[in-house]
């Protein structure tokens, strides 16, 4: 479902995503060593906000009291060195969205948690590029399903009031409520939450001193989220749905608002009730177990040409000593990541032989994906994560139940007699695109790929803006991995050779790309570059230089670069 406003499945996308995880095991496995394993936790503040929270205050009011705030603020550390205390990576769990870039942005980010990540790995590796160093530093997310960064809140961009706290929507009007901060733009927010996140990160890293130790080991079995039957507390039963999901999905969310006419918490959107059949009407079975949640789209119904949600999901708990990490095929919100922790943590160790106390972690968007996942407390008030809840009511429920198994058997160690349940199934040769290829690239006359067409200026100082132009082929002609689509270099008089300061990953610059003309016509491209010289930058004489590859008319692909002229950097004038 996912894939339809992207045109389809993107092969150079999958392809460079398996090609990078295939090469991260594979140097992982070359370099392993022995080592030792530390965690530590604490609590961020001031990072994260609950973006739906009248669906939050819909859970038991004693439950609420048991916390300090409508969102986690825990962030849970392993610490990894060698025998010696060599750092080698740290993994750092903290719930909030990567959506401080918002839905206007057009540039691939790692947004906040990719951020961090960078600062991180800057840090212990010194002087290296960005991802070139040895130390790994890894942001995964937790239970952020109703997290947000916009640290600010919603408000009404067109008046700068409150938006409707139920609806989020400003006089009738989703699209109007967005939620921003704390930064004065996306670019600024990114770097203020994620270096949050860093900085916190490796105050843990610092003081970790609690030891890890006992086996590793793992517990997997998958299930059909559609058919699980649960026993609930009150020896009542529940039951799972096909996948369904509901109106108010096609609200959006602060973070990043959808459709006018739709909002969160609607039930009687007339419009869509008009023109729904015209997809596929929903059974009565369906709107009965879904109630109650108007369905949308009956997922679970659409089959062509693969099923548009799945059915089968991966559940597991991976064990590394006392640390239990469940991964999670969806996005929990804040009350169900803990009420699963809390599920984890006492099915263990009540199950255990030893006298153990384990800390939980809830590792979301794991393995697979398959939307969200609120209380059932919460999916009544039907905001975009209950609307998203494509299993029903029952959903969470149906995750303590499996949850609760895999944890009790791993901690009884008969996990291995386990089922290892129904197969999930493959539908990577079924898959369709829509993007278009790259017909052929051109220059215009006179020019060639790589010459520079805005030259920088003479001089700057540092905390200045250098932005400057090239003759572009199209950057899908290569994806150019573990290479650069830029270069920012500073002449090293003592050698008389170029250093490389900085590439495309860096986060002060940027690299951004576009045809000329009408872009569906168009063979011409400009590709923009900026640097944003830093605080640290050694003072001296620079230039920028552009890589890429060019389609001509044979189709042949061609590599092509070019460089600005020289230009000083100088320091702050005071």
């Amino acid at each position: 479902m996912y894939n339809v406003p992207n045109l389809g499945f993107v092969w150079q996308n999958f392809d460079a995503i398996v090609a990078g995880i295939v090469r991260s095991i594979e140097r992982a496995h070359s370099a392993v060593t022995d080592g030792r394993i530390l965690v530590n936790s604490g609590q961020l503040l001031d990072t994260n906000i609950n973006r739906s929270p009248t669906a939050y205050e819909n859970n038991p009011r004693a439950e609420r009291d048991r916390y300090g705030a409508n969102t986690d603020t825990t962030m849970t550390l392993l610490k990894l060195v060698t025998t010696s205390g060599q750092p080698l990576g740290a993994v750092a769990w903290f719930p909030v969205h990567c959506t401080s870039m918002n839905n206007t942005n057009h540039l691939i980010s790692g947004d906040n948690k990719g951020y961090a990540s960078m600062r991180f790995e800057q840090d212990i590796n010194g002087g290296t590029l960005v991802g070139k160093g040895p130390f790994v530093a890894l942001f995964p997310n937790s239970n952020e399903g109703d997290v947000s960064p916009n640290t600010k809140g919603p408000r009404c961009v067109d008046t700068g009031l409150p938006c409707d706290a139920v609806t989020s929507t400003c006089n009738g009007n989703v699209e109007k409520c967005i939620a921003f901060g704390p930064g004065s733009d996306m670019f600024e927010s990114t770097r203020i939450i994620g270096d949050r996140q860093y900085r916190f990160a490796k105050d843990l890293y610092d003081k970790a001193s609690q030891e890890v130790s006992g086996p590793i080991e793992y517990v997997h079995q998958t299930i059909n989220m559609e058919n699980v039957t649960i026993t609930l507390p009150d020896n009542t039963t529940g039951k799972t749905c096909k996948a369904a999901m509901g109106v108010s999905f096609a609200a959006g969310t602060t973070d990043g608002p959808g459709y006018f006419p739709f909002k969160q918490g609607d039930t009687t959107n007339r419009l869509w009730r008009k023109y729904k059949s015209r997809v596929k009407n929903a059974t009565r079975e369906l709107l009965s177990c879904q109630h109650p949640k108007p369905v949308l789209l009956p997922t679970g119904d659409l089959k062509w040409p693969y099923p548009w949600q799945p059915s089968i999901l991966p559940t597991q708990i991976l064990r590394i000593g006392h640390v239990l990490v469940a991964s999670v095929p969806a996005e929990l919100t804040t009350m169900s990541g803990r009420r699963l922790r809390d599920a984890v943590k006492s099915a263990y160790e009540m199950n255990s032989q030893q006298n153990i106390s384990v800390v939980p972690i809830i590792s979301g968007l794991s393995n697979t994906y398959s939307s969200y996942v609120t209380t059932f407390e919460e999916y009544q008030i039907q905001r975009y994560e209950g609307a998203s809840t494509v299993y029903g009511p029952y959903t969470l429920d149906a995750y303590l139940q499996q949850y609760r198994l895999l944890a009790s058997r791993l901690a009884a160690g008969t996990h291995n007699q386990l089922p290892s349940g129904p197969s999930e199934p493959n539908y990577l040769n079924k898959q369709i695109s829509l993007v278009p290829g790259v017909l052929f690239d051109c220059s215009p006359g006179g020019k060639k790929f790589g010459d520079c067409i805005t030259e920088p200026n003479g001089e700057y100082t540092i905390g200045s803006r250098v932005k400057v132009s090239f003759i572009s082929g199209n950057p899908r002609n290569s994806v150019r991995d573990e290479s650069t689509f830029l270069a920012v270099e500073r002449f090293d008089s003592n050698t008389n050779k170029w250093t490389l300061v900085a590439t495309d990953a860096n986060w002060e610059t940027r690299f951004l790309w576009q045809k000329v003309g009408f872009p569906l016509f168009s063979c011409h491209s400009i590709a923009t570059i900026i640097w944003d010289i830093p605080d640290d930058t050694t003072p001296g004489v620079y230039r920028i230089r552009h890589f890429g590859d060019y389609k001509d008319w044979t189709m042949t692909v061609y590599t092509y670069y070019g460089s600005t002229k020289q230009f000083r950097v100088s320091a702050y004038h005071h």
